[in-house]
């Protein structure tokens, strides 16, 4: 039922009314409250607090209707809508109704038929106006819902410049830039004793809240694995983790990886690589950047239970230095839709040797960012640099 309020001092205003709209009354479409001053129109709001819609004469005793719309304003009842009421030649007063808010007028003599479509049409507006508020409603909550998945998410990853200060050995530092407010990208480390440091970059194949939740269940799982089980083989437990994702996967989700452990003794590093992008190595001897090569048959996590997942390994030497990234760095597009490649990151880490992961990651993302330029950034970027000392 739509309540309508009805502000006229003649007191045929109301009976024209009620005799007009009678179906609507009996079928409980409309209900009509009637005021005869701006006052008692000011009274019968604050009682009832679903009118929709004001009907109101301009001249009127006590408070006239021009006065009365300016009153709505003050106390804030901007959502209703009102249409005005007067005589055919004043203009003048009908124009500063609409310009203090008035949605629309009539004029007397009434014509009920306008007075019936005029309605129609308010009631219309006002259906949509709320349809947009509660769309708007909508939209804030889940803005604020994706602020603290977004607040979430982060206090997930380590975020601390230099996490193991009093382990000369080696530095770490990593960051995750995502496209949405929540993203598919992760990274992790940890000691998982005092000579073996385990690693992980990976991206969740989807973007937005699925890939982040997912995101947060294959963090986990990594980082209960290794910290719980630091001396398992790192093939068995990967081929855990994969048989566990790849389980119930009803959305077809897949997480490209890439997991090492650090012998923080000899710089030796065993890797199983999960489908990911190959990681850069600058060569502290040389300056050289060397690309981790990738042997056939590193498949991403999720899709296949049972996998059969192998390690490889090779060498840090003092000084060198390990970047790993996800697509987001190569596949990053400008405002003319050229894809920028690796290509650039690789000259640019040329003059980055010696520099510390936490320049290094600044660097590239520093470099990414001016190239996306005013596009928009389509894919999370997520870089782990590693500096071992020896």
């Amino acid at each position: 039922m739509i309540k309508i309020l009805c502000v006229d001092d003649e007191m045929d205003m109301e009976m024209l009314v009620t005799q007009a709209f009678r179906r609507q009354i009996r079928n409980k479409e409309y209900e009509f409250v009637f005021a005869h001053h701006g006052l008692d129109a000011l009274s019968k709001l604050a009682e009832h607090k679903d009118i929709k819609l004001v009907l109101s004469d301009i001249n009127m005793p006590e408070m006239d209707g021009l006065t009365f719309l300016s009153k709505l304003k003050e106390n804030n009842l901007t959502d209703l809508r009102t249409i005005m009421v007067s005589a055919y030649g004043d203009m003048e007063n009908i124009r500063t109704a609409m310009n203090r808010g008035a949605f629309d007028f009539i004029t007397k003599p009434i014509n009920l038929e306008d007075l019936d479509l005029t309605i129609k049409k308010t009631l219309n507006e006002i259906e949509i106006y709320q349809t947009l508020q509660h769309d708007r409603d909508s939209l804030t909550a889940i803005q604020k819902d994706l602020a603290i998945a977004y607040d979430i998410q982060q206090s997930m990853l380590p975020k601390k410049a230099n996490p193991y200060p009093d382990r000369k050995e080696f530095e770490l530092h990593g960051l995750l830039q995502p496209a949405k407010s929540v993203g598919g990208d992760l990274y992790d480390y940890s000691l998982i004793s005092d000579n073996r440091l385990f690693f992980l970059i990976g991206d969740v194949s989807d973007k937005g809240v699925p890939a982040a939740l997912f995101m947060a269940i294959t963090r986990t799982l990594f980082k209960t694995h290794f910290d719980s089980m630091p001396e398992a083989d790192i093939t068995k437990q990967i081929y855990h983790i994969n048989n566990i994702l790849a389980k119930d996967n009803p959305s077809l989700m897949f997480v490209t990886a890439f997991a090492a452990v650090l012998d923080i003794k000899t710089g030796e590093v065993e890797y199983v690589d999960c489908g990911h992008e190959q990681p850069l190595i600058i060569r502290n001897a040389t300056g050289e950047i060397e690309v981790i090569k990738k042997k056939d048959g590193g498949m991403p996590l999720c899709l296949v239970e049972d996998f059969p997942y192998f390690s490889q390994t090779f060498k840090l030497e003092p000084g060198d230095i390990f970047v790993s990234y996800t697509d987001g760095l190569e596949d990053a597009l400008n405002e003319e839709g050229t894809r920028i490649t690796i290509q650039p990151s690789i000259e640019l880490l040329k003059t980055l040797k010696g520099a510390s992961p936490a320049r290094v990651n600044a660097t590239l993302l520093d470099n990414v960012n001016a190239y996306i330029g005013s596009a928009s950034q389509f894919d999370d970027i997520t870089l782990l640099t590693l500096k071992y000392n020896g």
